[in-house]
């Protein structure tokens, strides 16, 4: 019998190609009020989180409020971007394919961007109705709440899935669920990914090493 019964999918850098075009997006908004900020540390700083969570962390750091207009001008720019140039990951759409489990999508990101992203990439109907998303629970990622909504949505006995991920906060969330995590290193480093309990950077292994799975891993 195989070892899992669902296989959890994160978004943003697992399935779609989003991350370097909204970091871009994020990273400039976030300097404009006062928060210098390059791509690459806001890759290394945010991603993994709720823009809620994004605002949070700025607005500690600064000592002060972020404008209310952050999220609105944040996602006017970025689905404009994403409807106009983005792609699957490469070698997510064979993966899938090969992939005979249940699957789902549980992402930070909201509901409307789930759908943009998943839609302009021709992945929407591989996952329609099977999409979670940080706006359904009280907690995101790096705590589990995201995750065990996801399966118990769908009756899977967390212990029984799987869950793919590219940010320390989703690996961090997927162990605590109690799942069988397994770390994309394409943006993240495998140094940065390796609390997962694998770590992989071809998105073509990902069928073999679902049939073949380590062990799963618990707590951070």
């Amino acid at each position: 019998m195989a070892r899992f019964d669902l296989i959890i999918f994160d978004n943003d850098g697992v399935l779609v190609d989003s991350e370097p075009v909204a970091n871009q997006v994020l990273a400039s908004l976030l300097t404009e009020y006062g928060f210098p900020c390059t791509p690459e540390e806001s890759i290394a700083t945010f991603m993994g989180h709720s823009m809620a969570q994004v605002r949070t962390m700025v607005e500690a750091r600064l000592g002060r409020a972020v404008p209310a207009e952050l999220e609105a001008r944040y996602f006017a720019q970025l689905f404009p971007a994403f409807e106009r140039s983005l792609q699957p990951i490469p070698g997510i759409v064979d993966a899938l394919r090969a992939i005979d489990q249940a699957v789902c999508v549980a992402s930070s990101g909201t509901h409307e961007r789930i759908r943009v992203t998943l839609g302009a990439t021709g992945l929407w109907k591989r996952f329609e109705g099977r999409v979670f998303s940080a706006q359904d629970v009280a907690r995101g990622k790096p705590a589990p709440d995201l995750f065990l909504h996801a399966a118990a949505s769908l009756r899977a006995d967390p212990r029984r899935c799987a869950v793919v991920e590219d940010s320390p906060a989703g690996v961090t969330a997927a162990n605590a669920a109690g799942m069988t995590s397994f770390g994309f290193a394409r943006l993240m480093s495998a140094e940065q990914l390796a609390h997962a309990a694998a770590v992989f950077s071809d998105m073509r292994r990902l069928p073999q090493l679902l049939q073949d799975p380590p062990a799963a891993r618990s707590g951070p």
